[in-house]
């Protein structure tokens, strides 16, 4: 399957050798609308063909992997669906839950795959972890609370960017995965409270979903390093995913009897994108999932592109205040 790359940043550059590992797939193209940084990707990755001309890339592609900038995944992933092509996109997929809709709309009537690439939702580890939880071996679930910081140099993009940048935006698909997946996607309320630059751009954010009788709490953090770790509490125990959960190579299933133990360890290969890349070329050929379990699902996408919309509604309301007119 030719497959080609849009955007030429970091990710971008761990996925060629990931991809290399799958069979059936074979990377075809690359583009950026800079010519000369796509030119030095492909020259580096030992792609043959490199080009900043939108269409003439498309035509070289049956696929495409989206790996450019936050707020131009939207656009590229519509125009790909639009002319045939199955589209794999980096997290978040989109920032308005209608242009979520829009494109699984799109990819539906064309019989197209559409998937949002969140590495974590295909990783054995955490597939086994959410298994573990909906099993009832925690009694029922009543809480989540995922953290995922990082100590991030200011004059990177995820501070550069005002509009689109900030820890929420980097992070926040990670640490909503497991309280969508474990919680569901009909949540009553969802409020965050940042930490913000002077630019507005937010370096450590806490979210808090309420569901009724149940709730999740999220954090993501670029100059604030706490506890990457992920806890579910159930009425009988709770499972205990520590730093970096996101690579779910061990969990802990806790009792209130401390001597009561259950620790689960898995393979995590390489940097985990070959999983998503798998779970992609089975889509394809037609494996649809069968175990809600694995990978990302259409209603989960939409809701979290819904999460990501009103993040960015509540810091621009907030920005606002914090900035009236002289």
């Amino acid at each position: 399957m030719r497959t080609g790359i849009i955007g030429t940043g970091r990710i971008a550059k761990r996925f060629v050798p990931e991809a290399q590992i799958v069979e059936g797939i074979e990377i075809a193209a690359v583009y950026n609308p800079h010519i000369t940084s796509a030119e030095r990707f492909a020259r580096e990755q030992e792609i043959d063909f490199f080009t900043d001309d939108f269409e003439c890339f498309s035509e070289k592609v049956e696929a495409v992997y989206i790996a450019s900038p936050h707020q131009t995944h939207y656009e590229y992933a519509r125009k790909m669906l639009e002319r045939g092509i199955h589209v794999l996109c980096e997290k978040p997929l989109c920032l308005k839950k209608r242009e979520a809709e829009e494109l699984f709309r799109i990819a539906g009537e064309k019989n197209l795959v559409m998937m949002e690439a969140v590495k974590t939702s295909c990783c054995p580890g955490f597939a086994e972890l959410l298994k573990t939880a909906k099993s009832g071996a925690i009694g029922e679930i009543r809480d989540v609370e995922a953290c995922f910081t990082r100590l991030t140099p200011v004059n990177t993009r995820e501070f550069t960017d005002t509009a689109y940048g900030g820890s929420f935006t980097e992070f926040g698909s990670y640490v909503l995965l497991p309280v969508i997946k474990l919680l569901g996607t009909e949540y009553a309320d969802v409020r965050f409270k940042s930490l913000k630059n002077e630019d507005g751009v937010d370096w450590y954010t806490k979210g808090f979903l309420d569901y009724g009788d149940r709730m999740a709490s999220v954090k993501t953090g670029l100059s604030v390093k706490s506890e990457g770790q992920l806890l579910i509490s159930g009425m009988e125990g709770y499972i205990l995913a520590e730093s970096p959960w996101w690579l779910t190579r061990k969990f802990e299933v806790r009792y209130e009897d401390p001597n009561k133990r259950e620790v689960y360890t898995f393979p995590f290969e390489g940097q985990g994108l070959r999983y998503e890349i798998e779970s992609f070329c089975r889509q394809i050929k037609g494996e649809r999932y069968t175990d809600d379990a694995k990978g990302m699902r259409e209603e989960e996408s939409v809701a979290m592109a819904g999460i990501m919309e009103e993040f960015l509604r509540s810091r621009d309301r907030q920005n606002l205040v914090s900035r009236p007119e002289a």
